[in-house]
């Protein structure tokens, strides 16, 4: 088992003080994956087995704090496809870790904003956790590691972007 906590604690009713309990244990997955590199590199990934590539991307770095994107690619032709894509941000200093979200669109919502329900907001941050921890448990037991994970030679959606805008013009 690669969690250092009692799974059965983390999926009790969403609260304050188990969000950073499923965030600390996010942060600990995170470190299992993320190579030393990563202070100089940006793009990395990982193919263990039969498993789709792992790709990994740091978005910016900041003193004590990192965003990075994790996902899956599957080769289909020439249309890669990135399932799930999820949005990571690193707090160094705290040692904490929260998803801001599954997909590529991410930075063009707002999620939240002062007059937006609170608990529903709770909610969707508890969701959004619950299944990047079980996502980062899974990739773990698949076999992907410090070890595994390599640097890339283009970023995540370099060919994503160019097909995009060869259909634009």
């Amino acid at each position: 088992m690669v969690s250092f906590r009692q799974k059965s604690a983390l999926y009790l009713k969403p609260r304050l003080a188990r969000l950073q309990d499923v965030q600390e244990e996010l942060y600990r997955q995170l470190q299992l994956l993320i190579p030393e590199q990563v202070a100089y590199h940006d793009w990395f990934q990982s193919r263990v087995g039969d498993s789709p590539l792992l790709r990994m991307e740091i978005l910016e770095r900041h003193p004590y704090t990192q965003f990075l994107r994790l996902t899956y690619q599957f080769d289909n032709g020439e249309d890669p496809e990135l399932a799930p894509d999820a949005h990571i941000r690193l707090y160094q200093d705290a040692r904490l870790a929260e998803v801001t979200a599954f997909d590529a669109g991410q930075g063009c919502r707002r999620s939240a904003h002062p007059w937006y329900p609170p608990r529903q907001l709770m909610q969707k941050t508890w969701r959004l956790n619950l299944a990047l921890d079980k996502w980062l448990g899974y990739l773990l037991q698949q076999g992907h590691s410090v070890d595994t994970m390599k640097l890339a030679s283009e970023r995540i959606g370099d060919r994503l972007t160019t097909k995009i805008a060869v259909t634009a013009s």
